[in-house]
């Protein structure tokens, strides 16, 4: 009987001891702390910062007028031999304006060489103040029809003609002058009657309107600058629309 009770004693002690292994033989082991490297540099490094966005112009483009040789094919019917000034001594200018729609547009005129500088100069300030100009062509898109061109308030310069009402020859045929907006300012005889029936309205002045010139007023003084003269202070008869060098 004491035998058996020790007996039962051993058995359990041997299981107690064998109590706290774990079931199998793979142990788990606890992993190494990571030895990564950190990054380099260029990875720690901001993202750049983009560059401020420049605000965009809203204003006008600013004035440009250039200065070419004209060729004979451009003056078709403006220009022909006998003329009192050779086709050699014009130039075309090409220029910007402002419309009558408030928008800036690039026009031509024809003029003698010696007169250039003083169409850019001019029309440099007529476009910084945006006055207006109707169309600025050459008078051969009305085949030089004079008449043609003024009824479509075309703004022209050179064409090879008499003055009107007379035998000489207008400052026109020697590319020194210019009409500008003509039926806003039309050529009214001494009764005061015009020729073109859409310019009737604005035979009088001063008057008020969009491309008109008066007396006096910023654009007569600014062709007075470079030495033109306006056909609006003539004695008689009175060619508003009409500016040249030196008068007549």
């Amino acid at each position: 009987m004491r035998r058996a009770a020790a007996l039962a004693l051993v058995v359990l002690g041997a299981v107690s001891c064998g109590a706290g292994q774990p079931a199998t033989g793979t142990n788990t082991v606890p992993a190494p702390a990571s030895t990564t490297s950190a990054p380099d540099d260029q990875a720690r490094k901001e993202p750049p910062t983009p560059a401020p966005a420049t605000p965009s112009s809203t204003g006008p483009p600013a004035f440009s007028s250039k200065v070419s040789r004209v060729s004979r094919d451009r003056l078709p019917y403006s220009w022909r031999p006998g003329c009192p000034v050779h086709y050699r001594d014009l130039r075309l200018v090409t220029l910007s304006y402002w419309g009558f729609d408030g928008k800036p547009h690039t026009g031509e005129l024809v003029v003698r060489e010696t007169v250039t500088g003083d169409i850019e100069k001019v029309f440099r300030k007529l476009y910084d103040w945006r006055w207006p100009i109707r169309q600025m062509k050459l008078v051969d898109a009305y085949k030089a029809d004079d008449f043609d061109s003024i009824d479509a308030d075309n703004t022209s310069a050179f064409n090879c003609r008499r003055a009107t009402g007379s035998s000489n020859w207008s400052n026109h045929a020697y590319g020194e002058a210019i009409d500008i907006n003509p039926r806003e300012n039309p050529y009214v005889t001494a009764s005061g009657s015009t020729a073109h029936q859409n310019a009737k309205k604005f035979t009088e002045r001063p008057i008020s309107g969009k491309g008109v010139v008066n007396p006096g007023d910023k654009v007569v003084k600014a062709f007075a600058k470079v030495g033109w003269e306006w056909g609006g202070y003539w004695s008689g008869a009175k060619d508003y629309q009409h500016f040249s060098k030196g008068g007549g």
